[in-house]
C-alpha cells in the first residue's frame, strides 16, 4: 500500500449509517482521490520556508466604489478577496481538489452526493477576534442567495437546505444527488461574519471596512485611486498546510489606472512593481526601457496548462439583427485574424476555436462514439454541423485580401433576407443593419477598426462606443449593448457555472453572466449532464458535446488566446522552484529585502 493510500485510510473515520458508510476526510476531489494525503505539510509548488516581509504595489484598472464584491452593484476594490477565507482551499496543481481551510475536515457518504457536512476548525477567527461559527456559514449562504449577485443563484440553485448542526458543524443538503460538483463549490464561497453584516444593508455599495477572516486586512483607502492591505500578523490560519509558503508580502497596494497605456508608463517609472501584459505588440516592442536593459526589470513568459476559455466579439441575441444564425455566421467572415496576428500581434496568438480552448475539453474533428451517444437523442433539435467536424472560424492567408470571405458573408446575409441598398445593408422592411460595439479598453480600438472596415464593405456600420469601467459594468449588467468584446473563462472541471454562462433561466436576468442571451433546450440539457457527470471521462465527453453545440450556434466571433502568462516585474521577487500547473503562483512569491531596498532607491530617483 502506498503512503498516500495508507494516510488516507488512517485518516478516514467510517461510521455505519444504515447501509451507507459516512467518511470524514481532510480533503475532497471532484473525481477520484485528492493528490495530497492527510497530514501533508504544504503544497508541492510553494517554499514552506519563504520569508515574510516587504511591500508589493500592483496595478488595477479603472476605479472602485465598493468593498462588497458579492453584490450586483458598484465596482468592488481589487484584492478584496484577500480579506476572506473559504471553507476549503483549492490546490493549483490538480484539476479540482480542495483541502481544509475554515473547515478542518468534511464528512460525507461517497455513494450519496445529496449532502455534505463541514467541521469548522476551532481555531478559526475573524479579524476582530470573534470565532467563525456554523451560524456564520448559514448566514452567508442565506444572504448571498437572497441579495447577492445573480451568478450565485446559478451556482447555488440546487442547495435545498443549509443548517448549523452545532457551533462547529454545518450541513448542506442538495435537491438531489446528481450534482457532485456542488459538494465542492459550496466550499469555495468566502464566509462572512454574521455579527458584522446582520445590522447593515448587504445589497448596497459601501466603503466601510468589512470584517473578514483571511490573511490580510484593509489598511488604507484612497477613494477610487488605491487600496492597501496589510498582512494580518494575528491571522489564525497562517500555519495551515494550505497556507504554508503563501501570503508572504507584509503589504499589498493596488494602484488604479484608467488606461493601460498610462499604467505601462507608471510601471516604467516604478509606481508599481508587477505587471501582467495582455498585449502582444506592447510585449514585443515597449519593454525595451532602461530598467529592462539594466536588469532591474525582468520579463518572463510562464507556460500554463489553464483552459483559455473563449474570447470574442459576442452578440446580444436580444437584439433583432442577431436572431438569425446565418447573420451571426456571416459576420464572422469579416474578421481577419491571420492578418491581425501577423500585422499587429507579432504572430503571438493562436486563433481560439473552442469554448474550452487549450484543454482536453475542447471539441476537435468529428465526434467520437462517446460524444455521438450524448448528442444523438437531440439530433432533431440540432443543425447537421454538430454531427460533423467541429465548426472552425474561417481562415485567411493573412494578406488582408478577404474578398472571397466577404462574398460568402454576402450569400449568407442574402439568404437571411438582407441586401445592400444605397450602400447600406437593409432588410425587406427597410431596416438598416447597424451595430454599436461597447468597449472599455481604448487600446482595443486598433483591433476593432480593421473588423469595422470589413463590415463597411458588407454595408454594415459598426459604431465603437468606448466608455469607462463603471459605465461598462452597468450597461453590461442591464444587457444594454449590441456587441461586446468579452472573455468567458473556463476551469478544468466545468459544472454549475455553465448555467450562468449559457442557461436559459439566466438569459433575461439582469446581471447574469449569460450576456449573449442563449436560450436553447439542448444547451440546458447538456449543462445538466455536465453537472451530473459521474467520472472525469464522462465530464470530458459531455463538455465536448456542449462545445460542439455552442460552436454551431455562432453566438460570437472567436478571437485569440495564448498558452502562457507574460509577466514583467521589478527584480526583487523570489519564486519557488516549482510552478503550479494551473496558475502563475504569484501568491507563493516572496521579497528579497536587500534587492528591494536597492530597487526602491532607483525607483525613487529615476532608473538608469
Amino acid at each position: 500500500m502506498s503512503l498516500r493510500s495508507l494516510g488516507t485510510l488512517l485518516f478516514g473515520l467510517v461510521i455505519l449509517n444504515g447501509h451507507a458508510a459516512t467518511v470524514t476526510r481532510h480533503g475532497i476531489a471532484l473525481h477520484g482521490e485528492p493528490k495530497y494525503p492527510a497530514g501533508f505539510q504544504a503544497f508541492a509548488y510553494v517554499n514552506p520556508a519563504a520569508p515574510k516581509g516587504g511591500e508589493v504595489r500592483l496595478e488595477a484598472p479603472g476605479t472602485f466604489n465598493s468593498l462588497n464584491p458579492f453584490i450586483n452593484k458598484g465596482v468592488a476594490a481589487a484584492g478584496i478577496d484577500n480579506i476572506y477565507d473559504t471553507l476549503m482551499a483549492k490546490s493549483d496543481d490538480e484539476a479540482f481538489s480542495a483541502y481544509g481551510l475554515l473547515a478542518e475536515k468534511i464528512e460525507r457518504d461517497p455513494a450519496d452526493k445529496s449532502w455534505i457536512t463541514f467541521h469548522l476548525n476551532p481555531a478559526a477567527r475573524f479579524s476582530d477576534g470573534k470565532p467563525v461559527t456554523a451560524q456564520d456559514v448559514v448566514f452567508t449562504f442565506d444572504i448571498i442567495r437572497k441579495d447577492g449577485d445573480p451568478q450565485y443563484k446559478a451556482y447555488y440553485g440546487d442547495i435545498a437546505k443549509v443548517e448549523a448542526l452545532d457551533n462547529r458543524r454545518v450541513k448542506f443538503t442538495f435537491r438531489d444527488g446528481n450534482n457532485p460538483e456542488l459538494q465542492m463549490i459550496v466550499g469555495q464561497l468566502q464566509i462572512l461574519p454574521k455579527h458584522f453584516w446582520e445590522k447593515r444593508t448587504f445589497n448596497a455599495t459601501s466603503l466601510e471596512t468589512p470584517v473578514g477572516s483571511g490573511p490580510y486586512v484593509i489598511d488604507r483607502i484612497d477613494n477610487g485611486r488605491s487600496i492597501s492591505y496589510r498582512r494580518n500578523s494575528a491571522y489564525w490560519g497562517a500555519s495551515l498546510p494550505v497556507n504554508r509558503g503563501r501570503h508572504n508580502f507584509d503589504r499589498m497596494t493596488f494602484v488604479y489606472y484608467r488606461d493601460r497605456t498610462v499604467s505601462l508608463e507608471g510601471f516604467k517609472a516604478g509606481q508599481f512593481d508587477f505587471r501582467a501584459e495582455n498585449k502582444a505588440k506592447t510585449w514585443a516592442v515597449d519593454y525595451d526601457f532602461p530598467a529592462v536593459k539594466a536588469g532591474h526589470v525582468k520579463k518572463v513568459e510562464l507556460a500554463n496548462e489553464n483552459p483559455a476559455g473563449m474570447q470574442g466579439f459576442i452578440y446580444n441575441l436580444r437584439r433583432p439583427q442577431f436572431q438569425d444564425v446565418r447573420v451571426r455566421e456571416a459576420l464572422g467572415y469579416a474578421y481577419d485574424f491571420e492578418w491581425a496576428n501577423k500585422t499587429m500581434f507579432h504572430n503571438a496568438y493562436t486563433r481560439t476555436d473552442s469554448f474550452f480552448a487549450n484543454s482536453e475539453l475542447a471539441a476537435h474533428g468529428a465526434p467520437g462514439k462517446e460524444e455521438l451517444a450524448i448528442l444523438e437523442p437531440f439530433r432533431k433539435q440540432l443543425p447537421a454541423s454538430v454531427f460533423g467536424p467541429a465548426p472552425k472560424p474561417p481562415r485567411t492567408d493573412g494578406s488582408g485580401n478577404i474578398r472571397a470571405h466577404l462574398m460568402k458573408a454576402q450569400q449568407l446575409l442574402a439568404a437571411a433576407g438582407w441586401q445592400i441598398r444605397n450602400g447600406k445593408l437593409t432588410d425587406k422592411g427597410g431596416r438598416v443593419f447597424t451595430i454599436e460595439l461597447l468597449n472599455v479598453q481604448p487600446e482595443m480600438e486598433r483591433v476593432i477598426m480593421p473588423f469595422r472596415q470589413n463590415l463597411l464593405r458588407l454595408g454594415i456600420d459598426l459604431k465603437i462606443r468606448t466608455v469607462d469601467v463603471t459605465q461598462y459594468i452597468e450597461r453590461q449588467r442591464s444587457f444594454d449593448f449590441d456587441m461586446l468584446i468579452e472573455r468567458m473563462p473556463q476551469s478544468l472541471s466545468p459544472g454549475n457555472e455553465q448555467r450562468g454562462f449559457w442557461g436559459s433561466a439566466f438569459a433575461d436576468q439582469p446581471g447574469s453572466r449569460n450576456l449573449i442571451g442563449i436560450k436553447h433546450p439542448v444547451v440546458d440539457a447538456l449543462i445538466e449532464q455536465i453537472i451530473s457527470a459521474p467520472t472525469r471521462e464522462q465530464l470530458v465527453w459531455r463538455t465536448r458535446a456542449l462545445d460542439r453545440v455552442l460552436l454551431a450556434g455562432h453566438y460570437l466571433i472567436p478571437q485569440y488566446h495564448i498558452g502562457s502568462d507574460r509577466l514583467a516585474y521589478w527584480d526583487f521577487f523570489e519564486r519557488p522552484r516549482v510552478k503550479p500547473k494551473y496558475g502563475t503562483g504569484v501568491d507563493t512569491w516572496w521579497i528579497n529585502p536587500q534587492r528591494q531596498a536597492k530597487i526602491r532607491v532607483l525607483q525613487n530617483k529615476g532608473t538608469p
